[in-house]
């Protein structure tokens, strides 16, 4: 492959790139751009096209949880949502089942969810330790900072695997759940070419985890390569937003209203509207078949062209806000300030659960027993889970946590005393020994734990309404499964003081799994996003006295040019068209050149002016598979045209002598 160095583009002779230029702090080409342009595709090529598929089957992988659910394109207002799972924990609703994940001592895939995690919680703590048991891992697709395809995940008993086969394995095993089930009901074998996936991610992925994702559903056999379109990634306050205006009085909560999710409402007679609301979604998910209006939702009704709402989806590992507004008279949707957020999903208060226990019984002891015991340690966070889900504002009577006996066992043998003892001797005040075996907890220790996660939560909301787009918010929509949380919904209200209605579904946590297919129906629905970062490329350009750094000048053959200009494609929360393009076009430095590498650059900042400032990195690389399209023509010109309005970048790119489609690719993986 020919090296970046022999990249000439536009005016700059060949051998001028052959000498690497001295300010080249970077390694990178000079690139000039031929014509630098935006253009727009014409509004029909965006009008909702047939259907080549049978069946939109979306993905919600989540940090805690996962399901699917599906709608036939023939009948786009039925969502079914998966079947019932085996297994379950008390005081949570099955809908979804945990993303948990086991590999047997050979490393190969086990079992998926409550049936991975029972049967890890009855092997012998001897053979447990040889089993690879993974949970809660999509955060590492957020924490990497270089994320590439040989990033490692740990297993509870320490030991390493690749992540790519573990996002792989749990896709494979949706897609052969999914595919069996749709044959059931068919009466005949599904094929997957008839099935349109979509997966869900969170809005403030960067690209390395939005294309990890799509890397992950080719190993699994979801797609092929070959035939990319077939999945979509969908963003998950998106698909909640998407969803939410469907929703008809009935199958929500208005906070302003005094009524809360979990039977928590200030004034009593509220409290028979809210349990009626629980049985009508009881009902409904027996039934596992939601019906959608394809009309726009009784709430959407009041709002009116322009009108603004902010979605807030709160899931186990990351938030995610998303403002959108609303174009009439479809309803389409344009995103009006980049997504923002962060890691401060409802696990943040499982972590501050674990240091509570570091402070009880020692760092130590507590990863030794991770180590040493891992199921029961499973074990303790399951009865953790179920007395979280019970904390409320006003709740006055203690929480109970089950100790696991192997944790009091243990405990004795590593500290010589016994977990009594150590309670006592502890500075928790509000943690004491229950002589049933358990944790006490007051309601205020409970809360304690919420507070750092929650306050995050508010410090952003607080900021994102502080912006000068954010005036105006009709409604707040609190979905994702955090958002069932009455400790949450109240900070929220309390921040908020009535400046928008808070609106929470009925369901909550399948509200992004239903989005997600009525966006696979139909994904131009949003036809405005805003860029996340700003994009770019190193080039060449004449050098400008007084503009342009000495240091940066390069001479060749009498003419001066600058080196490491930073050629903008798009700047950060810079709005962006559906279909929008960014055109450039290249030229290969040889005629036998076969394959033309440039690198992309990004940043946080909105004006950048060269590859070398601060807060520039390289992220990407665009390549232009030239091989077969050689032309008569002395100067062969590759037109590259980039989309930056969709949920991932896309790069297509023609000969122009030729007409010729020229293979292009964007990847943001292989650093």
């Amino acid at each position: 492959m020919m090296t970046e160095k022999e990249l000439a583009i536009d005016d700059i002779i060949t051998d001028a790139m052959a000498t690497p230029s001295p300010a080249k702090s970077m390694g990178d080409p000079g690139i000039t751009p031929l014509s630098p342009t935006h253009i727009l595709k014409d509004s029909e090529e965006n009008e909702p096209t047939r259907h080549p598929y049978v069946v939109v089957v979306a993905i919600d992988f989540g940090t805690t949880s996962s399901g699917y659910a599906y709608a036939f394109t023939k009948e786009p207002e039925c969502i079914h949502t998966m079947r019932r799972w085996e297994g379950g924990d008390p005081g949570v609703s099955n809908q979804k089942t945990p993303t948990t994940i086991l590999l047997s001592p050979d490393r190969k895939f086990h079992s998926f969810g409550y049936a991975a995690r029972d049967f890890y919680h009855d092997l012998d703590p001897t053979e447990s330790k040889q089993w690879l048991y993974l949970e809660k891992f999509k955060m590492k697709l957020h924490t990497t900072a270089n994320l590439s395809i040989d990033t490692d995940l740990h297993a509870a008993n320490g030991k390493k695997v690749k992540a790519l086969d573990i996002f792989a394995y749990a896709l494979a095993f949706f897609k052969e759940q999914a595919l069996k089930e749709l044959s059931d009901q068919s009466g005949a074998d599904f094929d997957n070419a008839d099935v349109r996936w979509v997966i869900t991610v969170p809005a403030i992925w960067k690209m390395p985890a939005k294309q990890f994702m799509r890397e992950a559903s080719y190993k699994a056999g979801l797609v092929f390569r070959d035939n990319p379109d077939q999945l979509i990634i969908a963003l998950e306050p998106e698909a909640a937003s998407i969803y939410c205006r469907k929703l008809r009085l009935h199958q929500m909560v208005d906070l302003d209203n005094k009524t809360a999710l979990n039977g928590y409402s200030p004034t009593e007679n509220v409290g028979v509207g809210m349990t009626q609301a629980k049985e009508h979604v009881r009902r409904n998910r027996q039934s596992r078949t939601f019906l959608v209006e394809n009309v726009i939702g009784e709430l959407w009704s009041e709002l009116t062209e322009g009108d603004r709402y902010v979605v807030v989806d709160c899931g186990g590992g990351t938030v995610d806000l998303t403002v959108h507004q609303i174009r009439m008279p479809e309803g389409h949707l344009k995103e009006l300030y980049k997504a923002s957020g962060g890691p401060y999903g409802s696990i943040g208060i499982d972590y501050e659960f674990e240091k509570l226990l570091c402070k009880i019984f020692g760092q130590d002891f507590i990863d030794q027993f991770k180590i040493k015991r891992p199921a029961a340690w499973v074990d303790l966070m399951i009865a953790f889970e179920s007395r979280k889900r019970a904390a409320t504002p006003d709740r006055s009577n203690p929480l109970n946590i089950n100790l696991p006996f192997s944790f009091i066992d243990y405990y004795k043998k590593f500290r010589g005393h016994s977990v009594e003892h150590a309670l006592r001797k502890s500075n928790v005040d509000f943690v004491k020994w229950s002589s049933q075996g358990m944790l006490r907890m007051s309601p205020d220790a409970m809360n304690a734990l919420f507070k750092p996660t929650i306050d995050h939560i508010i410090q952003h909301l607080t900021e994102l309404f502080d912006r000068p787009e954010v005036t105006d918010i009709k409604f707040l929509f609190l979905v994702g499964g955090f958002a069932e949380s009455p400790l949450l919904q109240q900070a929220v209200q309390k921040m908020l003081q009535g400046r928008s209605r808070i609106i929470i579904p009925h369901d909550v946590g399948l509200t992004i799994l239903k989005g997600a297919v009525l966006f696979g129906l139909d994904p131009s629905v949003i036809k405005v996003r805003r860029s996340p970062l700003t994009y770019g490329v190193g080039v060449l350009n004449r050098f400008i006295e007084g503009k342009h750094p000495p240091e940066k000048m390069l001479v060749k053959e009498g003419t001066r040019w600058c080196t490491d200009v930073f050629d903008t494609f798009i700047s950060t929360d810079q709005s962006v068209a559906l279909g929008e393009t960014v055109k450039r076009s290249y030229t290969p430095a040889k005629p036998s050149q076969q394959v033309i590498v440039i690198h992309v650059y990004c940043s946080e900042k909105e004006s950048v002016s060269f590859i070398t400032d601060p807060g520039v990195r390289k992220c990407g690389t665009l390549k232009l598979d030239v091989s077969g399209t050689e032309s008569p023509a002395a100067r062969r010109e590759i037109q590259t045209l980039m989309q930056f309005g969709d949920t991932e970048i896309r790069a297509m790119a023609v000969d122009v002598a030729t007409s010729r489609s020229v293979k292009a690719s964007i990847d943001f993986l292989s650093q």
